[in-house]
């Protein structure tokens, strides 16, 4: 890895650089890239100097991310890109791992929940034996299979470190190739970031890497303070979109690498074209502000999210005079449908709404809907 310099005149590595935001961004709420963006994003950052683009994520067959896959591997090839698979049970991974394969997947990622909160929520566990068993038995069936692996500690950042690093020591046991520290609810000060990436770090054998969320508008500095403590890689997103207030913006936190430390392995000059492809793409415009202030910071497309948001929000909207919103063009679901209607008075058979609201929005290009838009639909529907 080639060296940077550091504010005090000492050499220190340079870190290799991840893109998310065909992963990340692409599943914010309302956020939709289509195959074309995609192979846009995916060449200029390659120009700029990214070194892997994460694309898509994979839960088994048919997934709905293939076309976005298929397109950054025609675009820069399938080892500059990476692809989440979700971790579920053995034979959920067996099925994800064959969609990966059929796509041409060459890296994946697994998201692996490893605080108590966030495991007992999506895995319905939370026992530590439990994590280490699934990641080592999915590691494993990934590698025999010869992908290159990356396991991620979903809500990281908030695991306390006697439940991460045995964790992550085993996962590296199993023969996985990095490891993806994420803090998915923003949590922690660029000191304490040091701290939990200096426990990881001393494993012998690991390869970290932080992928930040920016609601308390620090992932750039938490970020350069995991590389300061030993962190390898930064993962990144165009224009900092995605969810929860965001992720470390790609263009502040190049800068950063270049003013602070003095880095000039990566062509900025690309960063203006990738933030109007990225931002109009996702349909943001040029509006699009990171932090928690901003209109996508509570908004959410997942009925998990909405029924749980204290598992993912650092603070709650109301605090910073904010709302929590429902957005969503493609991905509306009857469990979407029944929060929407909520308090509303509006009664109406969920199911059948639904399916007629989905077709609704199919003929008429599938517009991003909103709480209000789904209730006023539902008055419409009423009516018929």
């Amino acid at each position: 890895m080639e060296s940077a310099a550091n504010t005090d005149g000492s050499q220190g590595p340079a870190p290799r650089l991840s893109d998310a935001t065909l992963r990340d961004s692409a599943h914010m709420a309302g956020v939709e890239f289509g195959p074309e963006d995609a192979a846009t994003i995916a060449e200029l950052l390659v120009k700029t100097g990214i070194e892997l683009v994460e694309v898509g994520m994979v839960s088994g067959p048919n997934s709905k991310d293939a076309d976005l896959i298929l397109a950054t591997h025609e675009a820069i090839g399938p080892e500059r890109s990476m692809t989440l698979v979700v971790v579920r049970d053995r034979q959920q991974v067996a099925t994800a791992l064959d969609e990966a394969e059929r796509l041409g997947v060459r890296h994946i990622m697994y998201s692996i929940p490893t605080s108590e909160e966030h495991a007992q929520l999506k895995l319905g566990s939370s026992s530590p034996r439990f994590l280490e068993v699934l990641a080592r038995s999915a590691i494993t069936q990934a590698k025999e299979r010869g992908f290159h692996v990356t396991f991620s500690g979903e809500d990281g950042a908030r695991t306390p470190r006697e439940r991460l690093v045995p964790y992550v020591a085993s996962g590296f046991a199993a023969g996985a190739d990095r490891f993806r520290v994420a803090e998915t609810v923003a949590y922690l000060s660029p000191w304490q970031m040091e701290s939990v990436i200096g426990d990881l770090t001393a494993i012998d054998g690991s390869e970290i890497e932080i992928h930040s969320h920016n609601m308390l508008g620090m992932a750039v500095a938490n970020s350069l303070a995991a590389v300061r403590a030993g962190a390898q890689w930064i993962s990144a997103t165009v224009g900092g979109i995605g969810e929860r207030g965001g992720n470390a913006p790609l263009a502040e936190l190049l800068m950063a690498l270049r003013v602070v430390h003095g880095d000039t392995r990566f062509d900025l000059s690309h960063l203006t074209e990738l933030s109007r492809v990225a931002l109009q793409g996702a349909g943001l415009g040029t509006a699009f502000q990171s932090g928690p202030t901003s209109p996508h910071a509570f908004a959410y497309e997942l009925p998990g999210q909405l029924t749980n948001p204290e598992a993912y929000e650092t603070l709650p909207a109301e605090l910073v005079g904010n709302t929590r919103e429902l957005l969503v063009r493609t991905r509306l679901t009857p469990a979407l449908v029944k929060w929407a209607l909520l308090e509303s008075g509006i009664t109406v058979d969920v199911d059948s709404f639904t399916s007629w609201l989905i077709a609704h929005q199919e003929e008429n290009g599938r517009p991003l809907l909103d709480r209000d838009g789904i209730r006023k639909a539902a008055v419409d529907f009423q009516s018929r």
